[in-house]
């Protein structure tokens, strides 16, 4: 209970000279205020009250302890008042657990496969790669490197496959589109190789869609064989040869906004959606070929665009990568900053390249998943 009592106020009386005193009587239960004239006033007696009711706090959990500088009048309790003072609840030992995701929430957290992926490097015969994860949950990117393609030293297969929707496409691409490209070779004989790399594009794609996985995959792939450079591409993934220090590209990226790949996909029904910038086919997929896609299918094919190419003295080294890079990074920067580390068959050299290429990317803030293989061509003529 709170009574605040205000006698011989100015505002309640004329007088004009007011002689008061406070007292104040604390208990846990009320708070009470009294203001009262001094004995020396003559002025008749007025006052006002407020009265407030003061809840109880609870009793759990709290000590009494005493005050020992209450305040002492005529009016006032003998006793010295107490107040009420909440205990410091006991510190919790939280546990901590080390961070990390798994799809299946009922069961214990534990490393996936992805974490492998989160950077790679690998130094190869012939062949450097450097593998880095953007800001996704997990790595998209996956690649490929036969060497002794075919049973010959001097023939090999690479590839590098950048995974949208999920990384099963880019998996499956780079575990079965060497055979089936190789299987179709043996049917066919090398004088059909653009062919067969057309049919092995297909036939992989084909299998994946039985797969009913989700997501898909553009590709980049080089053969090297008899002394040709055999390159080929299904969206957007790029293959840039240094030649004599000059940077030449051996593949055209499919885009919805290439004007005959739009008219592709027009002509079958669908369409071209442009916005801040980008073209999508049916607004929602920025390549317009790749591997896997199946709510796209009609749209996006899987048919390879294929060059065959004369291994020259003038080709020193072939930059293929995701366009983790190529967003970035233009084709004559890619060989610039390569070359240098390229003028030897140093592993070691090469993959420091495709990491210094990679960190380029990212500086410029690239936020995608990025893959760079750098193939030494002179190993294979």
């Amino acid at each position: 209970m709170c009574t605040v009592a205000i006698s011989n106020s100015p505002v309640f009386s004329p007088s004009s000279r007011v002689s008061s005193s406070i007292f104040c009587k604390s208990s846990p239960e009320s708070l009470t205020l009294t203001h009262s004239p001094s004995a020396s006033s003559s002025s008749p007696k007025s006052s006002f009250k407020f009265r407030l009711q003061k809840p109880l706090p609870p009793t759990s959990g709290l000590i009494r302890a005493s005050n020992e500088d209450g305040p002492t009048s005529s009016s006032s309790s003998s006793t010295s008042p107490t107040f009420l003072k909440r205990k410091r609840p006991t510190r919790l030992a939280i546990p901590v657990a080390p961070l990390s995701f798994s799809a299946d929430q009922s069961t214990p957290c534990v490393a996936t496969a992805e974490d492998r992926w989160k950077e790679v490097e690998v130094e190869g015969d012939g062949y450097s790669v450097y593998c880095k994860r953007g800001k996704r949950e997990a790595m998209e990117d996956r690649f490929k490197a036969l060497v002794d393609f075919n049973g010959e030293n001097t023939q090999a297969f690479f590839g590098v496959f950048d995974g949208h929707g999920g990384s099963k496409a880019a998996e499956f691409a780079a575990e079965n589109l060497g055979n089936n490209i190789q299987n179709e070779v043996e049917k066919s004989g090398e004088v059909e190789i653009v062919e067969a790399i057309k049919q092995g594009y297909l036939n992989t794609d084909a299998e994946f869609l039985k797969q009913e996985q989700r997501g898909g995959a553009c590709c980049v792939t080089a053969i090297i064989t008899s002394g040709n450079l055999v390159v080929s591409n299904a969206g957007d993934c790029r293959a840039v040869v240094s030649r004599g220090g000059a940077a030449e590209a051996l593949t055209s990226d499919h885009r919805p906004s290439r004007p005959d790949e739009k008219l592709r996909i027009e002509t079958l029904g669908g369409y071209v959606d442009c916005r801040r910038g980008v073209c999508r086919v049916l607004g929602s997929l920025a390549v317009s070929r790749g591997i896997g896609d199946r709510s796209l299918k009609q749209w996006i094919t899987a048919e390879p665009e294929t060059k065959v190419f004369k291994i020259i003295p003038e080709f020193e080294f072939l930059i293929m990568a995701s366009d983790g890079l190529w967003d970035k990074v233009s084709n004559q920067e890619a060989v610039d900053i390569a070359r240098p580390f390229c003028a030897s068959m140093d592993k070691m050299e090469a993959v420091v390249a495709c990491k210094k290429l990679v960190e380029l990317s990212v500086s410029r803030g690239s936020v995608d998943d990025t893959s760079v293989m750098i193939v030494h061509l002179g190993r294979f003529c």
